[in-house]
């Protein structure tokens, strides 16, 4: 999260004691944080804005008996993260009209494409840095949905390893052994990649 919402800045905690303001800044600034995180687990994008605007009402509703056990982010991310399983199991269910998670196209709020724009830069380079985004992505799909989810809160949200343990109810061995298969994974992937490209 691009902000500290934590302590006296905790958005449920001042929306409970009376002050919609922090909750109202936190909606403004951080549900484009969540809507990549959606969309990085798979989402596609109609499935990914209607879970941000979920999470966004859940955590409204849920104000008024919320009791702050430590810091908000990670009680955000369980919130967004139980949101997306119930997702799962209804469309395990229901199958969806349309099949597939997010295009490349749907990511406009990818970390990935959040690198800095160079505007009036050589068409080649730009066109390399796209590729690179799109090779990562193509990564990214190839780990597995828990190895992709701790490598999102870890490496993307740069949240601690004690917190994602406490997020997703695993022990912090768990998360770190997790960690390093995605990473290695994804060396694995990426190195392929370019040994095809070189061949």
């Amino acid at each position: 999260m691009k902000e500290s919402w934590e302590d006296d800045r905790d958005p449920l905690a001042a929306l409970r004691g009376g002050d919609p303001g922090l909750f109202e800044a936190f909606v403004r600034t951080e549900l484009k944080t969540f809507l990549g995180f959606f969309l990085r687990l798979g989402a596609s994008r109609p499935e990914a804005e209607d879970l941000v605007q979920d999470l966004a009402l859940k955590l409204f509703q849920h104000a008024r008996n919320y009791q702050a056990q430590g810091r908000f982010a990670p009680y955000a991310f369980r919130v967004a993260r139980n949101l997306m399983i119930d997702s799962r199991r209804r469309r395990a269910v229901r199958p969806p009209a349309s099949a597939g998670g997010g295009s490349a196209d749907d990511e406009e709020n990818s970390w990935l494409d959040n690198v800095p724009d160079r505007r009036g830069q050589e068409p080649e380079a730009e066109l390399a840095r796209r590729e690179e985004a799109q090779r990562v992505r193509a990564a990214l799909d190839e780990l597995s949905e828990r190895h992709r989810l701790v490598f999102e809160l870890g490496v993307v949200q740069e949240l601690p390893y004690q917190e994602i343990g406490s997020i997703l109810e695993i022990p912090v061995g768990t998360v770190k052994s997790r960690m390093f298969h995605a990473v290695r994974k994804l060396q694995e992937v990426l190195g392929a990649v370019t040994k095809e490209g070189e061949a």
